[in-house]
């Protein structure tokens, strides 16, 4: 029989078992708290990541209401995302048009700790990737790529005032990514920590330094705040360097770390001219409001520091094996790690990590980076809190929320006692949590939402596979309390929660039509052309309820590039048009009020085609439609275009 880990085994027997109480949790009175009534909005916007679906899904609590899928790192039929011509440039990377990715980790961009709500980030894990995503429009303005990195997790955390996101690697690969043997992990492979700098004003990213570190994989980070700022925290495991059958060998140590990164000291060396400038392809992709249109363009080098040289940028504090979290309280002073093979929850001191540092307070090194003793920065541990805690979020009041995904449950515990106060069960395998605004200097607290990895139980059956699961607790109290289940999109990872009304009150309703500068917009009717420039054809055109102009065009060829560029001319909130043509092989294009999309079509048979509004815009939706005549190759058809005319004229032979 083969040998199975003793706490793989609990995982099984305590995942396979429905919590205890799981009759009795729900309080008579949760139907109120979450009912939102008709005309009524939300309190809170709850983000939470798509996981293997690539998005993000944008959600109301306590309702639970699924009100938008923002497309990030993957094709989107539904808006158009990867299909039309504006958008493809934003899924390039080094590697060519990568039209997926693996989402996990959205957050808020922040002000003197504080969510703003202006910016929402997310990691693409796959293909190591960070996107930047607009919360006036809900749309992904911007997307780096992360080079000489194997995979994106410990990602895309920032700091205080949105210095900084970072991006760690999950897998160290070869330096360079060089074709050497696995089993020289030890001797070759490097682990790298990237941060990349955001503009205060614009948002606008761009690589600023790259620290070199020991080959492990890098999981979960927070950026400290308060006493803590200048530092970001990563929780690291394959401390044993191991490259085959990570379950048994990557858990022989007793313990693996968090390592400690002084950014401010990363600063210091680069203006003293300490870094190293190394080649490296990476892509950098923007969206442009104004133009309507993305850009991508290749960066050749990036800016590295050596961690094991460059003294007082990395440190190590040993960690019970296999951290998940590491997580940072309101006041920055309390470092809060989830060994997931551990039964206690270690919580690390700022101060007491200061301290140590200070007096060089180490029980030797790991491949270079100096290791504090455990005892020197340990503030408490909670003792006997559950099973496989995973992730920490925090309140208002000065208490903590860890997830435990082999007993199935949220504990909620004193920051500075550590001691357990209460906790809840949940259904079943929660994997993440998040608290409204729980990551920053002053959480709103009132909700936590549980992100649960299997469902059993919980809905109707839909095959081998089963929606996944959230579940809003209410954390006003002294006892939490379970709300409400709601599934969810994906498979969610992590999610932020924020208060409506400090993003509501700067939404974009639509994209005023004078300022649109795409290159081929056509204001007005009168505007609206088609031109021929050898194989490529460009059709100018506008839809309005409910007509498209031209909605008549001839003189197509087979083998054309026919690029339909559809302007919206309406200018009211939440009319965007669609378009489509039939047997197209690609996608629609879904247009906002005021906005230039375009749709590329090479028809590869002559015939009518029927082009469409896909977007039910009016009454008379159904006629908003038009005809695309395709001649053979070589036809003397002439181009030409109509709205309008009807009179029985014979048609152009």
């Amino acid at each position: 029989m083969q040998w199975i880990p003793a706490a793989l085994s609990a995982a099984v027997l305590f995942t396979a078992c429905k919590p205890k109480q799981a009759g009795n949790v729900v309080s008579g009175d949760a139907a109120s708290k979450v009912y939102v009534a008709p005309g009524k909005y939300d309190e809170v916007y709850l983000f939470t990541s798509g996981g293997y679906s690539g998005q993000v899904g944008v959600y109301g609590v306590p309702s639970g209401r699924l009100f938008r899928v923002i497309p990030v790192f993957s094709v989107d039929p539904e808006k158009g995302w990867g299909y039309s011509e504006e958008t493809k440039p934003m899924l390039n990377t080094s590697k060519g048009f990568v039209p997926w990715d693996d989402s996990h980790h959205p957050v808020l961009s922040k002000t003197a700790g504080n969510d703003d709500g202006r910016w929402l980030f997310i990691n693409g894990n796959n293909t190591p990737r960070i996107a930047r995503i607009n919360l006036k429009t809900f749309r992904t303005d911007e997307i780096i790529e992360l080079p000489n990195t194997g995979g994106n997790h410990a990602s895309p955390f920032c700091t205080e005032n949105t210095e900084y996101v970072v991006g760690a690697t999950r897998f160290s690969v070869p330096s360079d990514n060089e074709d050497v043997a696995i089993n020289t992990y030890k001797k070759n492979f490097v682990g790298t920590v990237n941060f990349v700098k955001v503009d205060k004003e614009s948002g606008n990213m761009s690589m600023a330094f790259q620290v070199n570190a020991p080959a492990v994989n890098f999981d979960l980070a927070r950026a400290g705040k308060g006493m803590s700022h200048g530092w970001v925290f990563f929780s690291c495991y394959n401390t044993e360097q191991a490259n085959t059958l990570l379950e048994v060998n990557a858990s022989q140590k007793d313990k693996d770390f968090i390592m400690a990164v002084n950014w401010k000291k990363a600063e210091e060396y680069l203006a003293q001219g300490k870094g190293v400038k190394k080649a490296a392809s990476y892509v950098h992709n923007r969206y442009n409001e104004s133009t309507h249109t993305a850009t991508s363009e290749m960066l050749k080098e990036v800016m590295t520091l050596d961690a094991k040289t460059l003294k007082g940028i990395c440190y190590f504090m040993p960690c019970p094996k296999s951290p998940h979290g590491c997580d940072v309280n309101p006041t920055g002073e309390y470092i809060v790690a989830s060994g997931k093979l551990a039964a206690t929850i270690p919580v690390f001191s700022f101060k007491k990590m200061q301290d140590a540092i200070a007096k060089n307070d180490v029980e030797g090194e790991f491949d270079g980076i100096p290791v504090l003793k455990y005892s020197s920065v340990i503030a408490g541990e909670v003792e006997k809190p559950g099973l496989g805690p995973l992730h920490t979020e925090f309140d208002s009041k000065g208490f903590a929320y860890t997830s435990f995904f082999v007993s199935s449950e949220v504990v909620k515990w004193n920051v500075e006692t550590r001691q357990v106060v209460d906790r809840i069960p949940t259904y079943y395998s929660i994997g993440h949590l998040c608290v409204v605004q729980g990551d920053s200097k002053e959480p709103f607290g009132k909700y936590l939402v549980a992100m649960n990895k299997i469902t059993k139980d919980r809905y109707l059956p839909t095959g081998p596979e089963l929606c996944q699961s959230a579940q809003l607790i209410d954390i006003s109290g002294e006892k939490m309390k379970l709300l409400l289940d709601f599934p969810t999109i994906g498979e969610p990872h992590y999610a932020q929660m924020i208060q409506a009304d400090l993003i509501t009150k700067n939404q974009v309703k639509i994209f005023k039509l004078d300022d649109n500068k795409h290159q081929y917009v056509a204001k007005n009717e009168k505007a609206t052309k088609v031109v021929r420039n050898g194989n490529d054809v460009h059709i100018y055109a506008t839809a309005i309820r409910s007509h498209f102009t031209p909605d008549n065009i001839e003189g197509v060829r087979v083998g054309d590039n026919v690029y339909f560029h559809i302007t919206n001319l309406e200018q009211d909130w939440d009319v965007p048009h669609g378009f489509a043509v039939k047997g197209a092989g690609n996608a629609e294009l879904l247009i906002m009020p005021g906005e230039t999309q375009t749709l590329k079509w090479t028809p590869t048979f002559a015939g009518v085609y029927p082009m469409y509004c896909t977007d039910f815009c009016s009454a008379l939706h159904q006629e908003m439609q038009g005809y695309v005549r395709v001649s053979p190759a070589g036809s003397s058809v002439p181009l030409s275009f109509s709205t309008g005319s009807n009179n029985g004229e014979q048609p152009a032979k």
